[in-house]
């Protein structure tokens, strides 16, 4: 299974292809210690496999998230889905190739009535 979901550390803006463009630059401002924070990318071959199924995920993919939950959770010292010391997650659309008016972004996934 190849690797679907990156954390900021693991790339660079040369994997724009791979990453988008967005994606690659956070991964850049993350290894020149920017105050970006820490989260993780899907590959543009992972979105590419979820059209191509049909809009669905491809095998291993919630794995893979959960690991870099995990990860992000240690890091920022909080949980994702726990109302004391929520993990807030925001998830912006992203290309290798810029498209004007696909900025879509979702602010504070991870925010329900419990948490709030």
């Amino acid at each position: 299974m190849q690797k679907s979901v990156w954390l900021f550390t693991e790339g660079k803006a040369k994997d724009n292809a791979l990453l988008g463009n967005k994606g690659a630059n956070l991964h850049e401002m993350t290894a020149l210690d920017l105050p970006v924070p820490f989260g993780f990318i899907f590959t543009t071959r992972t979105c590419i496999e979820y059209n191509r199924l049909g809009e669905k995920l491809p095998d291993g993919i919630i794995t893979q998230v959960m690991q870099v939950i995990t990860e992000i959770e240690i890091h920022q010292g909080k949980k994702f889905g726990v109302p004391q010391n929520q993990l807030l997650v925001s998830v912006c659309s992203g290309a290798a190739v810029s498209m004007p008016g696909m900025m879509d972004t979702i602010l504070n996934l991870g925010l329900n009535d419990k948490i709030y």
